[in-house]
């Protein structure tokens, strides 16, 4: 891929990692959501991906979108970028994870909880203040009652505070919060057990997951029974995991 001007894109066989770098705050222009746009299109092509991380150079996650592209003659382009950004994100085949370690505000705050996974420091902030100047979070209002229920939903965008990393791992918006002094250490044994399982295994888990978010439990059920037996049997690692198993080795994934 080329060279970006506000991210930084690295990639190896088993994770690529999109790195927010416009210092001091990381505001997400058009421009720079574009970047991002081309990279997320791209990594829909890389099979073999275990992991997609989502982080950010420098102190802030990022404070949010541009506010001098919300005009009348730039919103609509940049609704259009912004948006994109998360179908395109939802259209990615293998788990996504944010690492945030700064404060992640507005649309900054939509990037990260979007992902399948948010790990945060201690230190880290999370807040929707779009409400403050009159507008309000577009993607925060359709994925917040999934992740936290209706009325915790209501407090946090009604009254556009920002709230600390325990306090949003308490409302269940992120999976959990690492201290500061080993939170490299950490991030690492968290990621490295996903790394090493099957890369087609991980995005079936992650395609039903999504599916069923909009079924009933009995339409969950059938569906399910029919991915595992249908798709997950059909494949080689499914064979080489519980082959594994039994002769008590370390499964040889194929990614097939």
């Amino acid at each position: 891929m080329g060279n970006f001007k506000y991210i930084n894109f690295v990639k190896n066989d088993l994770e690529a990692k999109i790195i927010l770098n416009r210092p001091p705050l990381n505001i997400l222009n058009i421009e720079m959501m574009k970047e991002i746009n081309s990279v997320l299109k791209d990594i829909t092509n890389y099979n073999q991906l275990r992991l997609l991380s989502i982080l950010a150079e420098g102190k802030v996650f990022s404070a949010g979108v541009d506010v001098s592209e919300h005009t009348e003659d730039k919103v609509s382009l940049m609704m259009d970028v912004f948006l994109e950004m998360f179908r395109l994100l939802n259209s990615v085949k293998c788990p996504s994870l944010a690492v945030v370690k700064g404060s992640a505000l507005g649309g900054g705050c939509e990037l990260a909880l979007f992902c399948d996974m948010v790990i945060a420091s201690e230190k880290a902030k999370f807040g929707q203040p779009e409400v403050m100047v009159g507008v309000f979070p577009p993607v925060s209002v359709v994925i917040f009652p999934y992740l936290i229920g209706r009325n915790r939903s209501f407090e946090l965008l009604l009254q556009g505070k920002s709230i600390s990393a325990p306090e949003a791992e308490r409302y269940g918006l992120i999976n959990k919060v690492l201290p500061e002094e080993n939170f490299d250490s950490l991030l690492k044994e968290f990621k490295e057990q996903i790394l090493d399982k099957s890369p087609i295994v991980l995005r079936i888990i992650k395609a039903i997951i999504d599916k069923s978010l909009y079924l009933t439990v009995e339409e969950g059920l059938t569906q399910a029974k029919d991915v595992y037996l249908n798709e997950l049997m059909k494949t080689d690692d499914a064979s080489e995991g519980l082959k594994a198993f039994l002769e008590k080795r370390k499964p040889v994934w194929s990614g097939k």
